[in-house]
């Protein structure tokens, strides 16, 4: 018996060595390339990619679906949420690598015209989208022109967002263009939440109101909305670009070569605008949504 005990043992102990044992062809292969992997993993994380923000809407939402594939690809991602004009500062001296919302050639052309020897278009994220001063469709002008005729029935008010942005820079030549001061209107500057509650109130009351308007936004989704017609072309349709710095494919090129390959619809933003507003989904929930919803689109991304 005890012979037994013994020779089962001793088949158990050559049994165990043999599982243990390495095949220098395939086994060391492959902790080669786990090593690599992790190399590659560790010198991302080494690399911090920051992207300025605007408070806009229009800008979160693809701004949190590009730092989450960034992260997935190992790098650490700052944003810094700043106004507009100090973003592009930002690109130019480096301090941020990333601007997600750039509108050109139209819209913020007097900044491009200022930057464009630093900084580079790195990816399109949509095309042709409209701006200009947007009514309810309820009211009846369709022009500005036809507004000039009658600022009481405005109470002389143009609502915009915040001073310096693209918008309102031509907001400003439309005023004077079709001298509206002397009409008696006010451009007034606020911020996005403001402007749009000032639409959403004036909506409930079936009141007249002129806002800044821009698509992708959930106001579209949310409204029955339409632009005035500007006969003078001042807002003429955009591309909107994610913008950097000369260099950043040196400095970066792992980020620089996933955000070449950026795109985006502009219904799929305004519907993620619509939820973060009235439902209060998170644009980093919306975010990951997204990329599960476009896995096809995002593994090429990372592959590049």
């Amino acid at each position: 018996m005890t012979r037994i005990f013994y020779l089962f043992t001793f088949a158990a102990l050559l049994s165990l060595t043999a599982c243990g044992e390495e095949d220098p062809a395939s086994d060391g292969k492959e902790a080669d390339n786990g090593a690599e992997e992790t190399e590659q993993e560790a010198e991302n994380k080494d690399e911090t990619i920051t992207f300025g923000q605007t408070s806009w809407t229009s800008t979160e939402a693809p701004t949190q679906i590009a730092k989450q594939i960034l992260e997935e690809a190992g790098y650490d991602v700052e944003i810094e949420l700043l106004d507009q004009p100090v973003i592009w500062e930002g690109l130019q001296s480096e301090d941020i690598d990333f601007f997600m919302d750039a509108w050109l050639p139209y819209t913020e052309e007097q900044l491009w015209k200022e930057y464009e020897s630093d900084l580079q278009k790195v990816a399109t994220s949509y095309e042709e989208v409209p701006l200009g001063w947007v009514v309810p469709d309820y009211v009846e002008e369709e022009s500005i022109e036809d507004i000039k005729e009658n600022p009481e029935k405005f109470e002389g008010n143009i609502y915009t967002i915040g001073a310096g942005a693209g918008i309102v820079s031509i907001s400003e030549e439309v005023m004077a263009d079709y001298n509206l001061e002397e009409a008696g209107f006010e451009l007034v500057p606020s911020s996005e939440t403001a402007m749009i509650s000032e639409l959403q109130t004036k909506i409930n009351d079936e009141e007249p109101v002129i806002i800044t308007g821009w698509r992708p936004h959930s106001m579209f989704v949310k409204h029955d909305l339409k632009f005035l017609e500007e006969p003078k072309d001042n807002f003429q349709y955009d591309n909107v670009y994610v913008l950097s710095y000369n260099g950043i494919e040196e400095k970066h090129p792992e980020a620089y070569n996933i955000l070449s390959d950026w795109s985006i619809e502009v219904s799929e933003l305004e519907e993620m605008m619509y939820e973060y507003e009235e439902n209060d989904v998170a644009f980093e929930e919306s975010a990951a949504d997204w990329i599960e919803e476009h896995r096809d689109q995002v593994d090429a991304m990372l592959q590049e």
